[in-house]
């Protein structure tokens, strides 16, 4: 059976030290900090509250891949990790929702007339 032979030990396994999930998280961030910036560029062209929103969320997108690749390297404990992650997921959803929420609001259109 494959999951006896794995261990927690096991460098391809394990969190901690691993390279093949640090390669994963630094390729998600370069992927996020681009989508930053064109996100940061759009807020700068419109200067709205909505892009402004998803502007931020994406910054906590970008502040996720930092704290995955700090307990990748050993820096960040797990209990850390899931506590910063988990928050960072629900500030991200609720930003999202708000900026939907206000956008609807203020153009005063009903979302299943779209």
């Amino acid at each position: 059976m494959l999951t006896s032979q794995l261990s927690v030990a096991d460098p391809w396994w394990g969190v901690e030290g691993s390279m093949l999930i640090l390669g994963v998280i630094l390729l998600a961030a370069l992927g996020t900090a681009v989508l930053f910036l064109i996100s940061l560029a759009a807020y700068l062209q419109r200067r709205t509250l909505q892009y402004g929103l998803i502007t931020v969320a994406i910054g906590l997108l970008l502040l996720r891949s930092v704290v995955g690749a700090g307990t990748a390297l050993g820096r960040v404990p797990m209990p850390v990790h899931h506590l910063v992650e988990h928050g960072l997921d629900f500030a991200i959803a609720g930003l999202l929702l708000f900026a939907i929420y206000i956008s609807y609001s203020s153009t005063g259109s009903d979302p299943e007339q779209l």
